[in-house]
């Protein structure tokens, strides 16, 4: 069953000047789904969170976010968001326990709550040892863990996050992930995540939202665009080497137009339908040809995502 939509957005629009950031977008996002906001740089990703959390006005369009409009809402939505920018944005001259003691204070998190809070969040992101040095010392990857702690402060029921994985090492990063689905699937939050990592948003996204200079493009889970632009598996299948060219001319036999190659020693098949598999397989073997593997591949989102551009 479709949960109810968190977010609710209706031909939105946002100017600079003579640059349309935002062109009449039109979109929802349900609640507890880990939805992708994905496009370029300039695309409009960024003026998009700003317009949802009320810091910035849209020029037209309407948006509902928690049942509250954005602009007169603004203070009170905010306290029920949490927002993870590309760039930290720390007080570097405090450490990084004040940092989240600050911000927790902000968030109205309560006092008796306060420090078990911090010190929770400070383990969680591996940053308790260092936790009363300045934020000036940390790392790159730190500052992002900080920021990221920063965020789940007051445990906002929508958690916006704009390249939460940039500069991480591939441990912290699949602690990101980890930590995403768990708050999806577990504690039923929605994760709206701004990424320009396509294999990120392949992993976690239930459905995404492609923006180019500031439209939307495309909409819908990886595999509904996929079938939607005719982007149909690809089919690896490894024989005996002796029989490659005897294989060749069965699978001809049996698909007809569809594109068959020969790649470092194995037959790859473009276009074959799922269901075809059995068939393929069994017209081989009363061939005589040895079969040793058959391995579907289905379109990335990185092909969905180029196919979008235009681009092979």
């Amino acid at each position: 069953m479709e949960r109810d939509p968190i977010i609710v957005v209706e031909r939105l629009s946002r100017r600079f000047g003579e640059v349309v950031a935002v062109d009449r977008l039109s979109l929802e996002v349900h609640a507890g789904e880990v939805f992708g906001f994905l496009g370029h740089n300039g695309a409009g990703k960024t003026t998009t969170v700003r317009l949802l959390n009320g810091v910035l006005a849209p020029d037209g369009g309407r948006v509902r976010v928690l049942g509250m409009e954005p602009v007169s809402d603004g203070p009170k939505l905010r306290l029920r968001t949490g927002v993870l920018t590309e760039t930290p944005s720390l007080d570097e001259r405090l450490t990084g326990r004040e940092n989240l003691e600050i911000y927790a204070e902000l968030y109205s998190v309560p006092r008796d709550r306060l420090p078990g809070r911090v010190e929770q969040l400070l383990e969680a992101f591996e940053l308790a040892e260092r936790a009363d040095e300045k934020a000036a010392g940390y790392s790159r990857g730190m500052k992002q863990r900080l920021a990221l702690a920063r965020a789940l402060l007051h445990e906002p029921e929508i958690l916006f996050l704009d390249e939460p994985t940039a500069g991480l090492d591939p441990v912290a990063t699949h602690r990101v992930h980890e930590l995403v689905v768990r708050l999806s699937q577990k504690e039923h939050r929605t994760v709206f995540l701004c990424t320009h990592n396509l294999a990120e948003a392949q992993k976690l996204c239930s459905r995404v939202a492609v923006l180019e200079h500031g439209r939307l493009v495309a909409l819908g889970s990886p595999g509904e665009l996929a079938h939607r632009l005719g982007r149909s598996q690809r089919l690896e299948i490894e024989v005996a080497p002796e029989e490659l060219a005897g294989a060749l001319d069965v699978l001809k036999a049996a698909l007809g137009r569809e594109e068959i190659s020969t790649e470092n020693g194995k037959i790859a098949v473009n276009g074959a339908h799922r269901e075809t598999i059995p068939r393929l397989v069994a017209a081989l073997v009363a061939a005589g040809v040895r079969v040793y593997q058959v391995t579907p591949h289905e379109p990335s989102l990185e092909d969905v995502y180029f196919a979008l551009h235009g681009e092979e």
